[in-house]
Parts: C-alpha cells; structure tokens; sequence
C-alpha cells in the first residue's frame, strides 16, 4: 500500500510539473531574447552558398510562449528547431527554455564588379509584440571556374576568381594574370601549370592566392586548399600551384599565397630555362611547404615564407636554384621539421634479397646569399648528399644568417661564407606573431649583405631602396 501511495504521489509531481511548463502566457509583456541582434554573413560568392550559422531565441518567463517567426520569400533561408522553412506559425518554446534557430543565404548574381549587401531581418510575433534579428550579409560577383581546363587566357582585377575542383593551365598555353586579382580555391583545389603562367602583381596591387572561407577564424588558417589524390590508400598533394614537369619560363611577382598544403610546387625542368621566377612574394600558413621543388631551376629574390607546419622550402632530387635576400622563417606552432632541406637523391626500395635498395641521384647547384634562414628548432637547415660519380652535388651560403646547431659544420668557407649564426646573433623581427618580418632596429642581419648584390636588387620587398650596407633578408631598415 505505501509503494502504491508513492507511486500516485509521484505521477501527481509529474503532472503537475507537465502542467506548469505548458501552460501558455497570453500577456502582451511577454517578450524574447535572442543570442545576437544581428547574423552577419562575410562575403558571399553569388550562385555559392554560405556556411550555416545559428542564434537562439530564449523564452525568460515561467510560462511557456507561442511566437510567430516569419521572414520574406528572398536570399535567405531559415531552419527553426528541425523545421524548415521562411514563415512558421505558433512556435512554442517552454518556459526558461530555449530554440534554436539556423540560417543559410544564397545571393543571386548581380552582373556587377562591385560587392552588395544583401539585408533583411526575421520577425517574430509574440501576444502582439513585434521583435526583429536583423540579417546582413555582402554578396560579390565571381569569375567561376570548375574543374576547368585553361587555353590561353588573360585575367583582369573586375571581379574576384573562385576555382572548385581545381584548374589547369593546359600545355603551349599562358594565363596571365593582372594586378590586384583575387583568386580563391575551395577546398581540394589547386591552380596546375602544364604550359606558362605570368603572375603581374605590383607592390600597390598584388595578386592574392587564398582559400575561399573568409570568416574571420579561417584568415590564418593553413590547409584550407589543395588538391589531393589516393592511390592505394596513400594521399598525396598537389601544390597550391603547381607547375607540372615540362613547365618552364613562369614568372610570379608580388604575389600573396597563403593557408593552404603546399604553396608552390615545382617537377623538373626543361632543360636549362628556369622553370619559375618567384619575386616580391609572400607565402604563408602551409600544412606542408612553402615550396616543394623537385629537380627544379628556379630563382627566388625579395620573398618571404613563413609558418609553414614542416618545411619553408624543401629542395628535393637536385636542381638548380638561387635564393636571394629572402626570409625563410618558421614558428609556427606545429613547426616539425627544418625550414630549408635540399637533398639530391630519392630511394627507391626492391622486393628482392640481392638489391633491397636503389638510390636514383640527381645534379643539385644552389646558392643563397642575402638571406635569412631561422626559426623555433635548434638547427633550420637539414642537407641530405648522396655522391655519385656522374653526379655533382655543390651549393654555398654567401652572407646569411643561418640558425643551426652547434654541431652543424660550416668550417669550410668556399661553402659558408660570411654566416651571422651565434646564438646571441637574432633576427629581432618586428612582429612575428602578426607576420611582420620586418628588422627590428637591434637586430643581428642589419648591414650584413654582400653590396654585389644592389645591382640587380635594389629594392626591398617594400620597394625600399637598400643602402650601401645591405640588411639580410626580404626587408631593409632604414633607420628615420
């Protein structure tokens, strides 16, 4: 009899507490809450959807509430605790109990080379009282590109370019490309160059290379696009852009790439022509590499690359290359591996007992001067040398600041000549943390250059003219 009791007393508990949570105020002050006055979408490709985002709508008094929520038939679209749809009638929401609700926008295009802004608000109706959370977001006309492949072709700064599933610049064929051109890649996309391709940014006007989530979180973000591909269960990427073997005579000047796998990548030359001028360039927030070359020719000055999750620029199976006041720096919070690797070898591995391993060497010349080399690891420069006899393997560092491990050898001067590495000798960079590289008026690379090299460098990545005495790296300071 007492369990019997209980359980009664325990089922009128339940009841009642049912009952109060759904009993419905009618009283006019009755009124929401919401998360944000305002949902704001960042720029919004036209005929591309945005990302969804969400607020919700609090219910702060005792009694449950009936609210209607409705918003005109346009851009946007809403979802409603599960129900979707732009007008919904009667939605109740318990009392001291919350919904959520979820947006989404698609903009028309608009034939216009200049951005819009799209505003609207949803309205909600709750015993005759009228709230509102407004709407905004900005919608720009776009070039769009997908799984496209490219002739000849010349793109202008009207509007923005936004590659899905990648783009090829096919064989005998040159894109050129103006100042000030905005190109965003989707996840999984990559620019490829199997003919020529001229990148004609300025100082004032450069071309930037990015992916195409423009949320705030995502501006230094790296990994967000590359394409990929699997064979049998392995993944492998493709360069950011990606200059296919046979490619050569490319040019990059005053360039922004950044966040994505592998900046630049680079697969053989043809013959001597250098594959890839790369100049007044900054590349930036790589899951992999800044550069990637693979028995290239290629000749970089006036560049910075940074914070890059293994290697600012790996030099692999040989080549021919010159590095000229650049910065390669890495600290990056995921910085594994050295920010400069050359080697002039792969190995390939045999089934059989008698020869388990082959070693295919390649010619590798490099030449850095001008230049810093650094970073958060101990030593930031890794060399790996096979030696063959129809195979030569040489390289020299010629008035750099190299960061390296004290047992890193650099008694031979032919090879390392005029090298700023004690470990009280630093960068002192002016902003690392908000990727300014600039020299700092204390730092160690301050007129350390080589004056040979002002006749064909005159200008610093800034357009600064260097002064007699040289300063290390992309940029010169001069003092005020």
């Amino acid at each position: 009899m007492r369990i019997f009791l209980c359980g009664l007393l325990l089922c009128g508990v339940v009841l009642l507490s049912c009952q109060d949570t759904e009993k419905f105020t009618d009283s006019p002050s009755a009124r929401l809450e919401f998360s944000t006055d305002t949902v704001k979408f960042d720029t919004i490709f036209t005929t591309i959807g945005s990302v969804t985002k969400q607020f919700r709508i609090y219910n702060r008094n005792k009694d449950a509430v009936r609210t209607s929520v409705s918003l005109r038939e346009g851009c946007y679209r809403l979802n409603v605790d599960g129900i979707a749809g732009n007008n919904l009638d009667n939605l109740e929401i318990r009392g001291n109990d919350s919904a959520f609700i979820f947006v989404e926008v698609t903009i028309d295009p608009q034939n216009s080379d200049l951005p819009l802004v799209v505003l609207d608000s949803i309205q909600f109706t709750t015993n005759g009282n009228v709230q509102n959370v407004k709407l905004q977001a900005f919608g720009q006309d776009v070039h769009f590109y997908n799984d496209s492949l490219i002739g000849d072709a010349h793109w202008v700064a009207d509007k923005p370019y936004l590659i899905y599933n990648s783009v090829m610049v096919d064989s005998l064929c040159t894109l050129e490309i103006d100042p000030g051109v905005q190109i965003y890649f989707h996840n999984n996309s990559s620019m490829i160059v199997a003919g020529r391709l001229h990148v004609n940014g300025t100082k004032d006007e450069p071309i930037v290379f990015q992916g195409d989530r423009l949320e705030k979180y995502y501006a230094d973000k790296s990994g967000q696009w590359g394409a990929t591909y699997k064979i049998e269960g392995n993944t492998y990427y493709f360069g950011n852009i990606h200059f296919m073997n046979g490619s050569s005579g490319n040019t990059i000047n005053y360039a922004i790439i950044k966040n994505g796998t592998k900046g630049i990548q680079i697969d053989n030359h043809v013959d001597d022509e250098t594959t890839l001028t790369l100049s007044n360039t900054v590349i930036s927030n790589m899951s992999i590499s800044g550069i990637y070359a693979q028995t290239a020719n290629l000749d970089v000055y006036n560049t910075l690359i940074y914070n890059c999750d293994y290697y600012a620029a790996a030099l692999s199976l040989g080549g021919k290359y010159k590095f000229v006041h650049t910065t390669l720096v890495n600290y990056a919070a995921r910085h594994l591996m050295p920010s400069l690797v050359i080697n002039n070898y792969y190995t390939e591995n045999k089934a059989n007992e008698t020869e388990k391993e082959v070693h295919h060497l390649y010619d590798f010349e490099a030449h850095f001067a001008n230049s810093i080399i650094h970073g958060s690891l101990a030593s930031e420069i890794s060399i790996y040398e096979r030696l063959g006899e129809k195979t030569h393997f040489e390289f020299q560092f010629e008035n750099c600041m190299l960061k390296v491990d004290p047992r890193f050898a650099m008694d031979d001067t032919t090879l390392f000549k005029n090298i700023v590495s004690a470990p009280t000798d630093l960068p002192r960079f002016v902003n690392p943390a908000e990727g300014d590289f600039r020299l700092d008026t204390l730092s160690a690379a301050k007129d350390r250059g080589n004056p040979a090299y002002l006749i064909d460098y005159p200008l610093d990545l800034d357009g600064v003219e260097r002064d007699s005495l040289p300063d290390l790296g992309a940029y010169e300071r001069i003092e005020q």
